[in-house]
């Protein structure tokens, strides 16, 4: 199988799921920790998401933000003041 490059201009239906989840760790993996949220909260905020209604394929449908993402960034907000 031939190796995709990830690029701004990529879609998600471009990947399988295997290169979306190595999408979203290698984006998680780069981040700086001191940007990133503390794992305790980190995975209350993802509980939260799981449970919303506007969760969509790992997006937020009321953003468009990929929530794995967001949850992770340390002064991030729901658009939904849910967390």
């Amino acid at each position: 199988m031939e190796d995709k490059r990830y690029c701004r201009k990529c879609l998600l239906k471009d990947f399988d799921e295997e290169q979306y989840r190595s999408l979203i760790k290698k984006e998680l993996d780069w981040m700086d920790t001191e940007m990133r949220a503390p794992d305790d909260i980190y995975a209350r905020r993802l509980r939260i998401c799981g449970d919303c209604e506007k969760l969509n394929q790992g997006t937020c449908a009321a953003c468009g933000c990929y929530v794995e993402l967001r949850a992770a960034a340390r002064k991030a907000s729901c658009p939904h003041k849910k967390w």
